[in-house]
C-alpha cells in the first residue's frame, strides 16, 4: 500500500498586525484543508504563500525579489503552488501574474477564505487563479486559525479605515470600517483563555473608532471593561488607536480595570500643525499632548510609544522643529521613526515639496538620537522596581548565548533575566529586579525572586510535546516581537493610524 504524504506549506508575512492575524487564518486554512507546515529545517514547501504589505514603498520590488528565487525550486519540484495575498495583491491585481507568471494564485484582503479553493482550481486547471473581491466576503476572525504563540493572542475587533490620511493606501485596500459584534469578540477571548491564552491584544486600524459601524460611541471602553470581566485572563492591549477618537471614557476604563495594561501606541505622525492638516490628521499638538497629560495623571506609569513620519512633503526645519519639540514633552518609552516614502494612489505622492533625500536622512538621524537618549532615560527610571515578567519565546536572540530568558513587563517593556533554577516555560510568570537600563530593553542580573507556573505555560508545553505536523487547526496565539506587540507605523505597517 502507498502512503500519500500530506502537502506542506509555508506562509510568509510582511507588514503590519492585522497581517500577521490574517496569516494564522490563512494557516489554520490550509490545515483544515489536509495541508501541514512544513518543518523549519525544510527544503522549501508544496505551498508558498506571501501575505503582502502595499504600505512601504519598496514593497513591490521586495515582492518581485523572493518571488523570483522560487523559480528554480518550481522547476526542481512538481506540483509546487506559489499564492500572493495581501494588501499589495489587492492593489495589483493582475499585474502579478504578468510580471510573475510563475504564480498560481491572487487574492485580496477580503477573500483569503478563499485560498484553498483557489490553489485547488489553479491545480486542476493548470492556469493561474485570479480572485479579488472588493468587499469582505468574511470577517477573518471567523476563519479557522493557527495560531503562532500558546499565551498570546490577537484579537481583531474590527477591520478597515474610515480615515482619509494623505500618505496612507490602506483604506483603499482594507475599505471601510466593519466592527465585530462585541458579543463575538468576547466569545473569541472566552474561547482562547479556555484554550490556555492569558494575554490578548486587540486589534484594528483604528481601534478605538470602534463602534462607530455599531453607532455606539464609548463601545470600546465598554469593550476593554467586559473583556476585563474574562475569569483568567491576565493581560490587554490594544493597537493602534487614533489621536482622533481617544475620548476620557477610554482612559478611564484603561485606568480602571487591573487586567488593561498601562500601555498605550498611539500614532503621533508629525508634531507640526501645519504637516498635520496636509496629512488630513484630524488633530493638532495640543490636542494630542493633552491627551498624554490626561493618560498620564490617570495612570503616572504608563509606557506611551508613538509612530513618527519624517520629510513629509512641505516639511520645513520650523515643522520639524515641532516634531522634536512633542518627543520631548511626551517622553515616548519608544518611537516608530520612519521617512516619508512616496505610495503611488496617495494624495501624498503628487504634493508639491517633495523633500530631497539627503535632507530626510539628517532629519531622521536628529530624531531618532533624540528618541534613543529619551528612552534610555527613561528605562533607566525601571533599575531598582521588581517586576513580573510573561516569559516569551524567542525574543531575546542572544538568550541561548547569555543563558538568560526574555520576556515583557506590564507596560511591555523587553526584559532579559538571569534563568531560574526550577524550569521556566514560555507563558509562565517570573518575578525580577532590574539591576540594568538600555535604550531597548531592561536586564535582571540577580536571581529571580519568584517563579509563577501558568495555563499558558502548560498551553505551551501541550503544544510543544504535540506532533511536529499535527492534523487540526490549534488555538494559540503569536508570538509577540520586540518591541511589540505595536504596528509598523503608517508607512510600514495598515494597523497604524
Amino acid at each position: 500500500m502507498i502512503v500519500m504524504s500530506a502537502r506542506t506549506y509555508e506562509v510568509r508575512t510582511y507588514g503590519c498586525q492585522m497581517n500577521v492575524h490574517d496569516s494564522e487564518r490563512l494557516s489554520g486554512l490550509l490545515e483544515d484543508a489536509g495541508y501541514v507546515r512544513a518543518p523549519a529545517d525544510a527544503d522549501g514547501a508544496d505551498v508558498v504563500v506571501f501575505n503582502t504589505c502595499a504600505v512601504r514603498e519598496n514593497a513591490d520590488n521586495r515582492l518581485y525579489g523572493n518571488l523570483g528565487q522560487l523559480v528554480p525550486k518550481k522547476a526542481a519540484r512538481p506540483g509546487m503552488q506559489i499564492a500572493v495575498g495581501g494588501c499589495l495583491a489587492q492593489k495589483d491585481r493582475d499585474t502579478i501574474v504578468k510580471r510573475a507568471p510563475w504564480v498560481d494564485v491572487v487574492f485580496g484582503t477580503h477573500n483569503i477564505g478563499q485560498l484553498p479553493v483557489l490553489l485547488e482550481r489553479a491545480r486542476i486547471a493548470e492556469e493561474a487563479q485570479v480572485e479579488i473581491v472588493e468587499s469582505l466576503e468574511t470577517f477573518p476572525s471567523t476563519l479557522p486559525s493557527r495560531r503562532e504563540s500558546a499565551y498570546a493572542a490577537w484579537v481583531a475587533i474590527s477591520v478597515g479605515c474610515n480615515n482619509t490620511c494623505t500618505f496612507c493606501i490602506v483604506p483603499a485596500l482594507r475599505g471601510k470600517e466593519k466592527d465585530r459584534r462585541p458579543g463575538d469578540v468576547l466569545a473569541e477571548v472566552e474561547a482562547l483563555v479556555a484554550e490556555g491564552v492569558i494575554e490578548v491584544t486587540l486589534l484594528g486600524q483604528n481601534v478605538n473608532a470602534y463602534g462607530s459601524d455599531i453607532g455606539d460611541r464609548e463601545a470600546f471602553s465598554k469593550l476593554l471593561r467586559a473583556a476585563g470581566g474574562v475569569d483568567g485572563l491576565e493581560r490587554i492591549r490594544f493597537t493602534s488607536p487614533h489621536p482622533r477618537d481617544f475620548t476620557d471614557d477610554v482612559i478611564a476604563a484603561m485606568a480602571e480595570t487591573p487586567n488593561v495594561m498601562h500601555q498605550l501606541h498611539m500614532p503621533l505622525q508629525s508634531g507640526s500643525d501645519r504637516v498635520l492638516k496636509a496629512m488630513r490628521r484630524s488633530y493638532r499638538q495640543d490636542r494630542y499632548l493633552g491627551i498624554i497629560a490626561k493618560v498620564r495623571a490617570a495612570m503616572p506609569d504608563a509606557a506611551i510609544t508613538t509612530d513618527i513620519i519624517v520629510g513629509f512633503p512641505g516639511e520645513t526645519e520650523e515643522d520639524f522643529e515641532q516634531t522634536l519639540h512633542v518627543v520631548r514633552e511626551a517622553r515616548f518609552t519608544q518611537a516608530f521613526t520612519f521617512q516619508y516614502s512616496k505610495r503611488p494612489g496617495t494624495p501624498a505622492a503628487d504634493m508639491e515639496g517633495q523633500i530631497p533625500k539627503e535632507v530626510v536622512q539628517r532629519r531622521y538621524e536628529r530624531l531618532v538620537a533624540l528618541q534613543e537618549e529619551i528612552s534610555w532615560e527613561e528605562n533607566k527610571k525601571q533599575v531598582g522596581r521588581t517586576l513580573e515578567v510573561l516569559v516569551a519565546e524567542g525574543e531575546g536572540r542572544k538568550d541561548d548565548a547569555t543563558r538568560r530568558l526574555s520576556g515583557r513587563a506590564p507596560d511591555n517593556r523587553l526584559v532579559h533575566f538571569e534563568r531560574p533554577d526550577e524550569p521556566v516555560r514560555p507563558g509562565d510568570m517570573v518575578t525580577v529586579e532590574i539591576t540594568y537600563a538600555a535604550p531597548h530593553h531592561l536586564l535582571a542580573e540577580k536571581p529571580a525572586l519568584a517563579v509563577r507556573r501558568t495555563r499558558a505555560g502548560d498551553a505551551w508545553e501541550r503544544r510543544t510535546a504535540a506532533p511536529a505536523t499535527p492534523a487540526g487547526v490549534m488555538l494559540g496565539l503569536p508570538t509577540i516581537g520586540a518591541p511589540a506587540p505595536v504596528p509598523m507605523a503608517a508607512q510600514g505597517g495598515c494597523s497604524v493610524e
